[in-house]
């Protein structure tokens, strides 16, 4: 479908055709996303459960482990069912309102990862660096500001992304080269000016994934400058396991974000198939890869597990 605007064809119906270069061989793609898929849903399922029923996981830490495992299971949903009939049947078709409601979900809930990661960040710095204030900072009040600033934050920036994209004109080409809307992968297609588009998504980028990234680094090397210089022992060594954990969840999601990005900067040296293999991994990895790792490093919560496992095999021998 076509509307007229402004003297040209604007499209309104768009084809998602990524790995589109795989031709006859893109139905076997369906396997391997369908089963991150899954397993995504499992874990963050999962670790959702074990932190909502044991009682002695309630902490601040644990609470932000289980916000995460929200966000990475949300995510995927709001585009691999989609992506994954593509690959089976070949429903490529998308409207344009279908194509920005998707696109806001998906980098709304991408930044929150972002936002949660640096609440982990500060609440680190504040049970490390001033354990004493530590009530006074990390306390259900200042969580929910937080959580109010990050959702206003995020959605206006996202929101105002979404609503210049949606008043372009895509008269040139109705066929997006990705498995789902992201937001370069749409404008591109425009065929006017877009240097408004791309400077509010830099600022977003700015004001949202690099000034939370640059505040985590600062608090992290406050908080191991104090460790070297006071701590010892056991309670050195507990301090820097925690901060590590979430310091590999940190690196993995902002390397992921930094490939994708850049991997559509420099499109011409990159491959179509292995730039859309990049945007998708960026999504879906950390998903899969964030509840195995707090729960294999969290120490709490890894106790819970065994319990639970051992519960269920006793349970089940005694049956």
């Amino acid at each position: 479908m076509q509307k007229q605007e402004s003297g040209n064809v604007s499209h309104t119906e768009f084809l998602l055709i990524g790995f589109y270069g795989l031709e006859e061989q893109r139905w076997l793609l369906f396997f391997p996303f369908f089963l991150m898929f899954m397993l995504s849903t499992a874990v963050n399922s999962f670790l959702i459960f074990v932190i909502k029923t044991q009682r002695s996981l309630h902490s601040p830490m644990c609470v932000l482990i289980g916000a995460m495992a929200f966000v990475d299971l949300s995510l995927p949903v709001f585009f691999v069912p989609k992506m994954l009939l593509s690959f089976l049947f070949n429903w490529n078709g998308i409207s344009l309102v279908g194509c920005l409601v998707q696109m806001f979900f998906i980098h709304f809930f991408g930044a929150f990862q972002s936002s949660i990661l640096l609440w982990m960040a500060l609440d680190r710095y504040a049970a490390i660096c001033i354990p004493l204030r530590y009530n006074d900072y990390m306390n259900p009040s200042s969580s929910a500001k937080f959580v109010v600033a990050s959702v206003l934050r995020n959605g206006i920036f996202i929101l105002v992304i979404v609503i210049l994209a949606g008043y372009l004109s895509y008269c040139s080409s109705n066929v997006i080269d990705h498995c789902f809307c992201e937001h370069m992968a749409l404008v591109s297609l425009a065929c006017g000016s877009t240097s408004v588009n791309s400077i509010v998504g830099l600022t977003t980028i700015f004001c949202v994934t690099t000034l939370d990234c640059v505040i985590m680094v600062v608090s992290y090397v406050k908080i191991f400058i104090l460790v070297f210089k006071t701590a010892s022992g056991k309670s050195s060594r507990k301090a820097i396991h925690t901060c590590i954990t979430h310091i590999i969840v940190m690196c993995v999601s902002y390397f992921c974000a930094m490939t994708s990005f850049f991997a559509y900067r420099i499109k011409n040296s990159i491959s179509p198939n292995v730039r859309v293999l990049i945007s998708t991994m960026y999504l879906l990895f950390p998903s899969c890869f964030n509840p195995i790792i707090y729960g294999i490093r969290t120490k709490e919560i890894r106790e819970q597990i065994l319990k639970l496992i051992k519960r269920s095999q006793v349970a089940q021998t005694s049956v």
